[in-house]
């Protein structure tokens, strides 16, 4: 699949993605990206953000790619019931241990658990070996228990821009080869 071919969603986590952090660069380099927006970025509450994720797909004319992190992978999660339409692929990066008592702030944990069976289309899960808000232990049980392909990050911290992961070229090209493994 091309970018032209696709409805590119960008799923940002927690407080938004600002405009040194990756999916930000990326909206603005691939074409046919758009931003799931959401009244209250610092707010977060589960509902509201999964109508507005299912909403975004839902509107879709072309088959739907998602670019989800931290939060924004636990609103897909929890948002698949209500989807009328088919998600193409999903490229999740750096998915929060939503169900960790210890996860700050509190009101996080209501966007879990995760839902524990196969996803209905191709995904990959990038996790870092040091993220303060997912372990890769726990990312790598969801990857199996959806299906997904787990990529090993190393010792990248939550890949954002504190982490040093502003442009994060290496994500890119791993995202360009999964969307043109993707069937049209």
């Amino acid at each position: 699949m091309k970018v032209a071919q696709s409805d590119i969603l960008i799923v940002p986590g927690y407080k938004n993605s600002g405009p040194d952090h990756w999916q930000t660069r990326w909206q603005a380099r691939l074409s046919t990206a758009r931003r799931v927006e959401q009244d209250a970025w610092a707010k977060p509450v589960r509902e509201d953000w999964t109508a507005r994720f299912t909403e975004a797909v839902n509107e879709a004319e072309k088959p739907v790619v998602v670019i989800a992190h931290s939060l924004g992978v636990a609103t897909m999660m929890q948002a698949l019931p209500q989807l009328e339409n088919k998600i193409a692929g999903a490229f999740l990066v750096a998915p929060p241990e939503v169900n960790n008592p210890n996860i700050r702030p509190k009101h996080l944990m209501t966007f879990g658990p995760y839902p524990e069976r196969p996803l209905e289309f191709p995904s990959i899960v990038v996790a870092s070996r040091n993220d303060p808000f997912g372990s890769f232990d726990h990312a790598g049980d969801m990857a199996n228990a959806w299906g997904s392909m787990l990529i090993d990050a190393g010792e990248a911290g939550h890949l954002d821009p504190e982490s040093g992961h502003g442009p994060w070229p290496e994500g890119i090209m791993v995202f360009a080869n999964f969307l043109s493994r993707l069937n049209p």
